[in-house]
């Protein structure tokens, strides 16, 4: 890293074997964004996000709470203590907005008409929900972090590097959901999952997310 150079922006211009447009502009996010996807794929991509939501993620935020290094000697206004409470703020909110997100899936597939049941979890979703489970427990509060960030930005931005023990995973969806919604502006096909892409892309790239993106990574960098 260079000494201008913030954490994000260095783990952000890594180079990888495999480019990241191979997840940012995987064939799902063409057909969801050029109106080819089927409302049974759709289904099957919003289960297995919901597993990731609706089980892993609270765990994980759970364990990243109790890892904050809380103090009696810092006194209330130290940098020590102010520090801990942003992460509690930023943690908590995240906890807030996944558990809209639950609802907002279930809300989705009953408005959309998409199958949500029946599927079974497939194994790219338990290994990526065990690499979670992995970096909460064994690794420390900036490792977790880290791995937050690059689930909800990074996964956004960068393809993923390493963490102390290995562990490779990326999550996509800022980044995705922009590549989705530009191919949206400009399809003229319409599908009959096209209605609910529209509302997803909407829910992934909106502000509020951006915002909360930027401030996990003024966490990391920090």
């Amino acid at each position: 890293m260079s000494v201008s150079e913030t954490l994000t922006q260095h783990l952000q211009s890594l180079s990888t074997v495999v480019p990241y447009t191979a997840a940012t502009e995987h064939a799902f996010l063409v057909a969801a964004g050029t109106g080819k996807l089927s409302k049974e794929h759709l289904g099957l991509y919003l289960y297995q996000d919901r597993l990731y939501a609706a089980h892993a993620y609270p765990r994980f935020i759970g364990h990243l709470i109790s890892a904050i290094p809380f103090s009696s000697l810092h006194a209330i206004k130290s940098k020590a203590e102010q520090d801990n409470q942003h992460i509690v703020r930023s943690l908590t909110y995240s906890l807030q907005n996944v558990v809209r997100e639950i609802n907002f899936f279930v809300e989705t597939a009953d408005k959309y008409g998409l199958p949500l049941e029946g599927w079974k979890e497939r194994k790219a979703t338990r290994d990526y929900m065990d690499s979670m489970a992995a970096v909460s427990s064994w690794g420390s509060l900036a490792d977790g972090l880290v791995f937050l960030w690059a689930m909800e930005q990074v996964s956004t931005r960068c393809h993923w590097s390493v963490f102390d023990r290995g562990l490779m995973r990326f999550q996509v969806y800022l980044d995705s959901w922009r590549h989705v919604k530009s191919l949206l502006a400009t399809s003229k096909e319409e599908s009959p999952a096209s209605a609910a892409v529209r509302e997803l892309a909407a829910n992934w790239t909106n502000d509020e997310f951006v915002d909360f993106v930027n401030d996990l990574a003024d966490l990391v960098n920090q």
